[in-house]
């Protein structure tokens, strides 16, 4: 892959993936302020979800034995997983052991994080996304931009292309709705025709062992019932102690992600098919995937566990908005990307994406859980300056910077000498073009400053 510079790069250049960000981001943005107003006890559900999910970290192990003892209750199979190639060989060992063909897939991105497509693809086992923005990036061979629009970098136009040059039998009409038929025609057959349906979860519930998934389309349903085997992969930290604690997870989960009350559609499942059950899959597998979670809740970064994938954090990212998921290159994008994939992946793979925020705090502001993700941010920064992955160049300039800014004197002459020089490059109130931040000017104008440092302009105002 090439390097985050390199792609942020290439999405700057693009406007189309600009306005196709923007129209989801904003829309996004716009409902959930509309919904948090009208919620009045949204900020002291905050506190009550944050303290449910910290307590939950606090006792992992615990609740995780419960749920698996009452998953085993109701008649479910449960795996234990402890990295992605391993949570992989289990599912792909499930489908074998059922003579799967093809598999249904509701959308999940933990099934993104461990590489499931890629494992089924290599096993010779079709797979059919069932969501419809997951199906338009399958048609498109790319990999999701957002956890909850995994398509959002396309715009409609894009799809219907999209559309007309893969489907069997594609639309006539130039409309979403012809769109969404079209998909439909596509899918419903050879989704309830599946042997194998595969589902994330978005809560696990400890006291009956019951698996919560949330969808706006009802493909879970669709994709998960009909098939004879049901199989569940889920992060270890999705789990809640009971339904009481996961109905205010649900509360934050639709009004953060959607700006909606409530999901359409919001299913438990509690084992396979009982005597008597009308419908179902005759087994149901969960696999509960560890892959680097244990070790971030001992590594200083539990707070980020917490995390319940509404997307808020970068629905309301200024840099996000600007270069869309796939600049961040890993599974998640945006803040909340930007902590996990070094988690993940490495530090030394994936360094530049701590750097690829303001620090502005908006990501924090908006959390559901409240997770301090500019606090996260920066840790990952110092880690880096301490293993010494910062290139040299960095390194050196924050030492010329450093011994400048020790002398007060000296410092006060530099940032005067430097604002004038940036009044010096602008034209109209703007800079084009500017030494050493081409990486800014390059798509963008800078404002041009006042030409004054700020404690001038400190100094000039206190003497009024």
């Amino acid at each position: 892959m090439t390097g985050f510079k390199t792609r942020a790069d290439a999405a700057l250049a693009d406007p189309v993936l600009k306005l196709a960000v923007e129209r989801t981001a904003g829309t996004a943005e716009a409902k959930r302020a509309l919904a948090v107003e009208a919620f009045p006890d949204f900020e002291r559900a905050r506190d009550r979800a944050a303290a449910i999910k910290d307590h939950v970290i606090t006792h992992l192990g615990h609740y995780l034995e419960r749920f698996e003892a009452n998953a085993i209750a109701a008649g479910a199979q449960v795996h234990w997983a402890r990295t992605a190639d391993e949570a992989c060989r289990i599912v792909i060992g499930i489908c074998k052991a059922a003579g799967a063909r093809t598999v249904a897939r509701s959308k999940s991105m933990l099934g993104e994080e461990i590489g499931l497509p890629h494992a089924l693809a290599e096993a010779g086992i079709g797979r059919i996304e069932t969501d419809l923005a997951e199906h338009i990036i399958q048609l498109a061979d790319e990999r999701p931009s957002h956890i909850i629009w995994p398509a959002m970098h396309k715009t409609r136009e894009q799809v219907s292309a999209l559309f007309r040059a893969k489907h069997r039998a594609p639309h006539e009409e130039e409309s979403i709705a012809a769109m969404a038929e079209s998909a439909r025609r596509e899918l419903r057959s050879r989704m309830l025709g599946a042997d194998v349906g595969i589902s994330g979860a978005n809560f696990l519930i400890a006291d009956t062992g019951a698996v919560c998934t949330v969808t706006n389309e009802g493909n879970a349903e669709l994709s998960l019932v009909p098939p004879r085997v049901h199989v569940v992969t889920a992060g270890i930290e999705k789990i809640v102690p009971s339904m009481g604690h996961a109905i205010p997870l649900l509360r934050l989960l639709a009004r953060s992600a959607t700006g909606a009350a409530l999901t359409q559609y919001t299913t438990f499942y509690t084992g396979p098919k009982r005597p008597g059950d009308r419908d179902g899959p005759e087994e149901m597998h969960i696999v509960l995937v560890d892959n680097g979670r244990t070790a971030m809740r001992e590594e200083g970064l539990a707070e980020m566990l917490r995390c319940i994938r509404c997307g808020a954090c970068m629905n309301h990212c200024v840099v996000f908005r600007q270069i869309g998921g796939h600049a961040y290159g890993g599974t998640y994008p945006g803040p909340m990307g930007a902590v996990l994939t070094p988690a993940l992946d490495g530090l030394e793979r994936s360094r530049d994406l701590p750097h690829a925020c303001t620090l502005n705090g908006k990501c924090q502001e908006v959390c559901p859980v409240r997770i301090p993700l500019p606090t996260l941010l920066r840790g990952w920064r110092e880690r880096s300056w301490r293993e010494g992955l910062e290139p040299v160049s960095a390194r050196w300039g924050v030492g010329l910077w450093a011994s400048i800014a020790r002398r007060p004197r000296l410092y006060r002459v530099v940032a005067a000498l430097a604002a004038g020089s940036l009044r010096l490059l602008g034209n109209r109130g703007w800079i084009a073009r500017l030494p050493l931040g081409g990486g800014w000017t390059r798509h963008r104008d800078m404002p041009r400053p006042e030409g004054r440092t700020f404690m001038a302009q400190y100094r000039k105002e206190k003497r009024r």
